[in-house]
């Protein structure tokens, strides 16, 4: 084991899957997601610290308060927003100062206090994800600082590398726990639908960031996962302008574009969070239906809209997002040492060459007759129609061709016209075959093609019997030593872009080939699980893609020829949906009829005996109690 992948406890080794129904999946991917449901699970049931209420002066501290030992705090005041003396009031400056001050005054942005019922390791999550988000972002900075091939080559790197997989790991897997959470509590109540909605958005770019981070590493992971990948983005006509084979655009989005959005989101999500506060805890029994239950529900909505008046505590929010920046910290610290993180090399033209010639000069004689899957593909590589997806309406060819690729040309003919400037024999057999008509050609190729099934080797070297196949043996011949040299793989991408990460033409002569395809089943990545492990070894994959791959398992679905359309619009709706959940009767009335929101606020329960939705009665009677007295 190299010194660069050496860890404690070795993942790199194969991995164990299992079988059940129409789903394949990874011990690994299992553990994690097991690990996640625990996580949410002890969330639920250990109990929260106990903490010391605080009764607002005017407000109502529940049924079982008695008010003694709590400390008495006046509610927080907005400072007086009148308009201004002089005439700096009409400035825009002072408008807008004033306005943000009044929709968030210091008090909510960095609040001294909070409901006491935020009483629950739920809470936890929010902060944890962003905690693990700036680990991320730091781990990304270090990488960069060496660029982006170091850590393929350096043990420094390659540990800081492990930092960023792992933190990336916890920051999804305390993501989707948090929107969980989230979920059954119900959290978008109390004109709280934008929070949420920010929330899902924020989970949807964290999705596209992470995705773009896999394609941008330039192992054998990234090129399984573009070149798979490429098929959606190409039935929705994206493919010309997102390219998941250029590593450098793929790069750029990860680096610069999505941190931007994914940082205004969270941060737009979080500011919404600090305005409108916390939801309310649900009541503890379900309303019944009925003009009763109307009213009541006509109360809680009107409550849940409300600021708390109940009791408090404190609550030291820089205090709690550093506790939790730490133990981020020291888990990755520690999975980094004891799991490192996979980079199997990336696969080449030449290591292709070496290792299965016959399946090279077999692919390289179907990019010549025109039977390989580029060469038939269509948009946005060209205009033929083997791989587009139609349902009611083609994006491919509506998107048209963006990426125009001749395989012929691109991968055999035009590499061999630069090798013939110094070999006469190549350069005869090349007027040959361009003198002849395109009949002439196929059928060169085709006699090639069957005489290829009697290959043999002599000294290393293939040796194909004689066959009706005119220059073409002179021509493969030359591409197979072109190829072994390492100089088609050159070609390949200094013809694509001046930086040379523009890897589209190697990775479709790869794919067009069997041993590409070969080497990812070995390593169980070729898509039959459900959740997609798209890593080598027995490290976790991405188990939080689970709701777009599952389309893929589904029977119907699987063998159809358009299912990665079926994948993007299935999975489209049902971000959709979930976006909406606010305001999609049935579907936000779950977390009422299942009541997993009663582990979430138990603690209040158990302390309070008042449902929510009687806070203002309570404060009410207190108020006219109070008034009594006085008289």
């Amino acid at each position: 084991m190299s010194p660069i992948t050496a860890s404690a406890i070795d993942l790199n080794s194969p991995g164990k899957y299992l079988h059940w129904s129409i789903f394949q999946v990874s011990v690994s991917n299992l553990v994690l997601i097991f690990v996640m449901i625990v996580i949410f699970g002890l969330a639920l049931l250990v109990p929260f610290p106990k903490h010391k209420e605080i009764r607002q002066n005017g407000g109502e501290g529940g049924s079982n308060d008695t008010g003694k030992g709590d400390d008495a705090v006046s509610p927080a005041t907005i400072a007086d927003l009148s308009p201004d003396s002089d005439d700096t009031s009409k400035m825009w400056t002072s408008k807008i100062r004033r306005f943000g001050l009044k929709v968030l005054p210091p008090g909510k942005l960095l609040p001294d206090y909070q409901p006491a019922y935020v009483s629950s390791w739920i809470y936890v999550f929010g902060v944890a994800s962003m905690a693990a988000l700036g680990m991320a972002v730091l781990s990304g900075f270090t990488l960069a600082l060496g660029g982006p091939d170091w850590w393929h080559s350096n043990s420094v790197g390659h540990f800081f590398n492990s930092m960023h997989l792992w933190s990336v790991e916890l920051f999804m897997a305390l993501l989707v726990i948090h929107l969980w959470g989230k979920f059954w509590m119900s959290a978008w109540r109390g004109k709280r639908a934008l929070t949420w909605m920010t929330g899902v958005i924020a989970f949807m770019a964290s999705v596209v960031e992470c995705f773009t981070g896999y394609l941008s590493q330039q192992n054998f992971d990234s090129q399984w996962i573009s070149t798979n990948g490429k098929d959606a983005i190409n039935a929705t006509g994206l493919g010309g302008f997102f390219n998941l084979m250029n590593f450098g655009q793929m790069l750029m989005w990860h680096i610069v574009l999505m941190p931007i959005l994914l940082v205004t989101i969270v941060g737009a999500h979080i500011l919404l969070v600090r305005v409108r506060g916390v939801s309310h805890p649900l009541p503890q029994k379900r309303i019944q239906f009925g003009s009763k239950g109307l009213a009541a529900r006509i109360r809680i909505k009107k409550e849940d809209s409300s600021a708390w008046r109940g009791p408090l505590r404190k609550y030291d929010i820089i205090k709690e997002a550093t506790a939790a920046f730490m133990i981020i910290l020291i888990l990755v610290l520690l999975l980094a040492t004891l799991l490192s993180s996979p980079d199997i090399p990336p696969v080449t033209i030449s290591s292709w060459a070496k290792v299965a010639p016959a399946d090279f000069l077999g692919t390289a004689t179907s990019e010549l007759d025109g039977t390989s899957e580029t060469a038939v593909y269509g948009p946005p590589y060209n205009n033929n129609s083997g791989y587009v997806q139609t349902i009611g309406v083609s994006w491919q060819r509506l998107a048209g061709v963006r990426e125009p690729i001749d395989p012929a040309k691109a991968f055999v003919l035009n590499p061999l016209e630069k090798e013939a400037v110094t070999d006469p024999t190549l350069a005869s057999a090349l007027r040959t075959y361009n003198a002849a008509d395109t009949r002439q050609q196929v059928t060169w190729a085709n006699n090639y093609s069957n005489a290829l099934l009697k290959l043999k080797f002599k000294s290393g070297n293939p040796v194909v019997p004689k066959a009706n196949d005119g220059p073409v043996p002179v021509m493969l011949s030359s591409e197979l030593a072109l190829a072994r040299s390492g100089a088609l793989d050159t070609d390949l991408i200094s013809n694509s872009d001046f930086y040379g990460n523009n890897f589209t033409k190697p990775l479709l002569f790869l794919e067009d080939g069997q041993y590409f395809s070969n080497l990812a089943s070995s390593q169980h990545m070729t898509g039959s699980q459900w959740g997609v492990m798209n890593e080598s070894g027995s490290y976790p994959g991405q188990p939080w893609l689970w709701l777009y791959t599952l389309w893929y398992q589904v029977p119907g679905f699987s063998s159809s020829s358009n299912v990665d359309l079926i994948a993007i619009y299935m999975t489209g709706i049902a971000t959709i949906l979930l976006l909406l959940v606010p305001f999609i009767p049935g579907i936000r009335d779950i977390p009422r009829v299942i009541p997993i929101h009663r582990l979430v606020w138990k603690t209040w329960y158990k302390n309070h005996g008042n449902p929510p939705e009687m806070a203002a009665q309570t404060a009410q009677k207190e108020d006219l109690h109070s008034h009594l007295q006085d008289e």
